[in-house]
């Protein structure tokens, strides 16, 4: 499996890291590894909400390829 390296994390954000996997009753490692794969899921959660507005947002408006309808002002002047 693919390893990630992190350099200069200070020494304040390491301890606290290493507290809340203790808290949490997993290694570091593994801890770095849950906050990583939340942070990625929030991420694309986040993306799927927001592209669900704006889609809800531009319902019935024009739709089509942006080159299509720049041809099509283009033709009209």
């Amino acid at each position: 499996m693919p390893q990630l390296l992190v350099r200069d994390v200070p020494r304040d954000v390491v301890a606290a890291l290493k507290r809340q996997a203790a808290s949490h009753g997993r290694s570091a490692e593994a801890e770095h590894r849950a906050i990583l794969e939340k942070a990625l899921k929030a991420g694309r959660e986040s993306f799927r909400a927001r592209a669900a507005f704006l889609r809800s947002e531009t319902r019935g408006r024009i739709q089509g390829e942006s080159a299509d309808l720049i041809r099509e002002e283009r033709e009209r002047r």
